[in-house]
């Protein structure tokens, strides 16, 4: 844990204010759940809330299938970040933020297919790299009561390849049946 020196008081009604600077680096919008966590020691520790992370291993699983039976990269994002990758080096992809390409899939709740090389992909903080060079991606949202929650993504580097029915149904599949367990 790193300190930052700030220090706030708890109001007459519990409340404790999260200075602008740490919300703007963390990505903490208005109304956005926050997940409290406590340990022996009595620290206090609040982490932004992410239905998708609550289904880690099994989303884990999930992406590791659909990567085995494609034979692309597969991953699942929240609305921040991706949470779980197959196909590749996990630790070139995991915990990169969601791309803006990925944030209006999940706004418009739309399935965006892309069949060329572009510099549109699923998360950002790995462009130029060669494992950033995709010539197919399928993005589809997962929508749980209405509101999206995530993405899953199909991507390849494969010269000539494309995304086609197969893999959107697979990804809308494997988005409909995550989204499934949260509602369970």
């Amino acid at each position: 844990m790193k300190a930052t020196g700030i220090v706030r008081r708890i109001d007459d009604l519990g409340r404790v204010v999260i200075p602008k600077e740490i919300r703007r680096t963390m990505r903490i919008r208005e109304g956005e759940p926050l997940e409290i966590f406590v340990d022996r020691d009595g620290e206090v520790i609040l982490k932004k809330y992410s239905p998708i992370g609550e289904l880690g291993e099994f989303a884990q699983e999930y992406v590791d299938s659909l990567a085995e039976v494609t034979g692309n990269i597969a991953c699942v994002l929240d609305k921040d970040a991706v949470v779980a990758v197959a196909g590749s080096k996990k630790k070139k992809f995991i915990d990169k933020p969601a791309s803006n390409l990925a944030k209006t899939v999940m706004e418009n709740q739309e399935i965006k297919i892309i069949n060329e090389r572009s510099e549109e992909i699923f998360c950002d903080g790995i462009y130029g790299e060669d494992e950033a060079d995709f010539t197919a991606q399928v993005l589809v949202p997962i929508v749980s009561q209405g509101e999206s929650i995530g993405v899953v993504a199909l991507a390849s580097y494969q010269e000539g390849s494309s995304m086609g029915d197969l893999e959107i149904k697979l990804a809308d599949t494997a988005a409909g049946f995550l989204a499934k367990q949260m509602e369970d």
